[in-house]
């Protein structure tokens, strides 16, 4: 019954995507309104047969219906219950079951967000290519990744459980769906680029309309990175949270295209430049999330992190050349269009800092990307098999991270069009002296070496100048009348508190690198040792044992506080045994324990790795710090009215476009003032 109504779900999404690409199509090419705005009803049955295979698919996995290949690979009916409902995405084809619902979810949030504009032909279109996108990965579980094949033969009386690094933290619950949230839901912006080109329509409008899709799309892939980082360090017991991992890599890749496009698309609504820019770097994210499902769930990589194998790889990869190539061949189409009337009136200005803050992007993501694809092209030309390990990775990247600290401090300093000298002292001075301070302190403290000492005072310096900003704002909202927390919101300011967190994430990860210190000692139950002034007291051994695990954990002390366990742990019969981590954290450090070797006997000694990282807990709180600007920057900001609407368009008959802080500018690109809602040419469509 599970697979029949799989089945049914599956077929039902899939269906539904290609007739609403016909209707769609059909109605947009005859310049049928009323087709085009039949065509919102599939989004409807799309997520209903998304829903009915989900369902489906988690009804197998808690009544153990091991008659599904999937689940009796999957699951056994000693996995505990929250196990078993995440191990529908423990794999290929339940992976690819929880993108489609994902997905599914986002088409019918946009169709409903865009009901009273559903005839526009830039909604149509963007309706259109959301529903191409969904009929690829359905067609996926209606052919080689079927979630729902059954087993030849009778089914087992049991099954094998998911992989035991995934039934080893609950973090497995909230990491995988948040980045699916994040890569799935960039194709909403990727539809609405692409139907900006199609229509030729290739102004502001695309952007402003999705500018909270990509904030959202974003701000789950960011959760998604941290808790991935804070599951590696919780989990895999080698005390570290980032080793460039390809499966890693896959989502970081996306990220800092986003990113990129997250800034540069502030001066396209202010000034209209750099829309080749942006509709290329939309392009490049939404592509490299097909890329990173490429690496991740094609089998291609060995990694830790992957835990699939598939012959979907090629499918994957024709289907990441369509849309990338597809992407390209559009901009490149719609060339003249893309040209911007103006130009970057001086390079030290604020759009002279976005366009250098693109390119800095830029450069990492295609380090990143070498670094990760080049051993695959390697193997594939030569038959030998090379590996490119944290060190390229780390020299690459550290000078490009330090590039984008000073450019936070910076950039948001500089004024529109021109900066000067007396400007730019006004406002840097502060910060610039207190990035000196700080470097003047740590080198007073004892601390050494070049590279963590600059990442301090670009840290510091960065810091004190986007806190000036929010003061700044703050300040504003006051005198306005408004509540303070109006003053950090909106996408400028929610931006600043982001840089804050980018801050607080790179001064923990310059400490936790540099300063980390990992030993191992090996201790009788009772005795002790000295570790970076920290005193480890071996106890005994503990034995755990449960129908789901069977663990021999060290009842280890640190400085007199736990005792923490540290362990070696089972998860059913059989399985492989795994290191379970042990953390003494802190708001200055963690002690991170792992036993390294046990004993042959109760009284033997054992080997307990130690670990001593100072600010680690930091790399955590960051993160947070930068979902809540995120969020911030997603509301709507505090706008600007002037005392004299009509002196804000001296030519009303000028197509306006109105930036969040209310500050307009006309088909040129050259600012107008500011002006009301109310005053808002109406002959010029808003999607938003």
């Amino acid at each position: 019954m599970n697979a029949a109504l799989g089945h049914t779900g599956v077929l039902l999404g899939l269906v539904s995507a290609v007739v609403g690409m016909a209707v769609l199509g059909t109605g947009l090419l005859r310049r049928r309104p009323t087709l085009v705005r039949a065509g919102r009803a599939y989004a409807v049955l799309l997520l209903a047969g998304a829903v009915l295979a989900t369902v489906a698919m988690e009804r197998a996995l808690i009544t153990h219906d091991f008659s599904l290949a999937f689940v009796a690979a999957n699951n056994s009916r000693s996995t505990p219950l929250l196990y078993t409902i995440t191990g529908m995405w423990s794999a290929l084809a339940g992976s690819i079951l929880l993108w489609g619902l994902i997905l599914a979810g986002f088409v019918a949030a946009m169709v409903w967000r865009f009901r009273r504009t559903s005839g526009d032909p830039l909604v149509g279109w963007a309706t259109l290519v959301c529903y191409g996108v969904a009929a690829f990965f359905f067609a996926l579980m209606a052919g080689p990744a079927d979630p729902f094949q059954t087993v030849s033969g009778a089914a087992p009386s049991n099954g094998l459980g998911p992989n035991v690094l995934l039934q080893d933290n609950p973090l497995v619950a909230i990491h995988p769906p948040m980045l699916y949230l994040g890569f799935v839901g960039f194709t909403v912006p990727f539809a609405f680029a692409v139907a900006s080109l199609v229509t030729g329509r290739v102004d502001e409008d695309w952007q402003l309309a999705t500018r909270r899709w990509t904030l959202v799309a974003w701000g789950c892939l960011t959760v998604g990175i941290v808790l991935g980082a804070w599951w590696s360090y919780q989990v895999l017991g080698w005390g570290g949270f980032w080793a460039w991992d390809p499966v890693e890599n896959a989502s970081i890749l996306p990220w800092l295209c986003a990113t990129a496009y997250l800034h540069s698309a502030l001066v396209q609504e202010r000034r209209g430049l750099l829309r080749v820019w942006n509709l290329s770097l939309v392009v490049a994210t939404f592509s490299l999330t097909i890329l990173g499902t490429f690496l991740t769930r094609s089998g291609v990589v060995e990694s830790v992190h992957s835990f699939t194998t598939s012959n979907i790889g090629p499918i994957l990869l024709a289907f990441f050349a369509v849309v990338l190539l597809g992407g390209v061949g559009l901009i490149a189409w719609r060339g003249d269009r893309l040209r911007s009337a103006g130009g970057i009136d001086a390079p030290v200005s604020r759009e002279g800092a976005f366009l250098l803050n693109n390119m800095l992007f830029a450069a990492f993501a295609f380090v990143v990307l070498l670094g990760t694809v080049f051993p695959l092209l390697y193997e594939a030309f030569s038959g030998q098999q090379v590996t490119v390990g944290a060190p390229y990775f780390d020299t690459m990247t550290l000078p490009i991270g330090l590039a984008l600290l000073l450019l936070m401090a910076v950039g948001p300093a500089l004024p529109w069009r021109k900066a000067d000298a007396a400007t730019l002292s006004a406002r840097l001075a502060v910060p610039a002296w207190t990035g000196t301070v700080v470097v003047v302190c740590c080198v007073a403290a004892g601390v050494r070496g070049l590279g963590v000492l600059v990442a301090f005072g670009l840290g510091a310096f960065a810091g004190a100048a986007n806190v000036r900003q929010l003061v700044l704002a703050v300040r504003a909202a006051r005198r306005h009348g408004a509540p303070a927390w109006r003053g950090v919101s909106g996408r400028a300011n929610g931006g600043m508190v982001v840089h804050l967190g980018v801050v607080v994430i790179a001064v923990a990860l310059a400490s936790a690198t540099t300063f980390g210190h990992r030993t191992q000692v090996t201790l009788t139950p009772g005795k002790s040792a000295i570790v970076d002034g920290h005193r480890i007291s071996y106890e005994a051994l503990a034995f755990v044992s449960s129908p789901v695990r069977t663990a021999t954990e060290a009842l280890v002390t640190v400085d007199g506080h736990g005792p923490y366990r540290p362990a070696v742990s089972q998860f059913g019969p059989g399985t492989e045994a795994v290191g379970t981590p042990a953390i003494d954290s802190g708001v200055f450090q963690d002690v991170y324990l792992t036993v390294d070797s046990l004993p042959a006997g109760r009284e033997g000694p054992v080997s307990i790795g130690v670990t001593v990282q100072p600010l680690v807990s930091w790399l955590w709180v960051g993160g947070g710090i930068v979902v809540l600007g995120a969020v911030l920057a997603a509301l709507p900001g505090r706008r600007r009215r002037p005392t004299d609407p009509a002196s804000a368009l001296p030519d009303l008959g000028r197509r306006v476009r109105t930036s969040e802080d209310g500050v307009v500018a006309d088909g040129n690109g050259h600012d107008v003032g500011a002006v009301p809602d109310a005053v808002r040419d109406p002959a010029v469509p808003s999607l938003r």
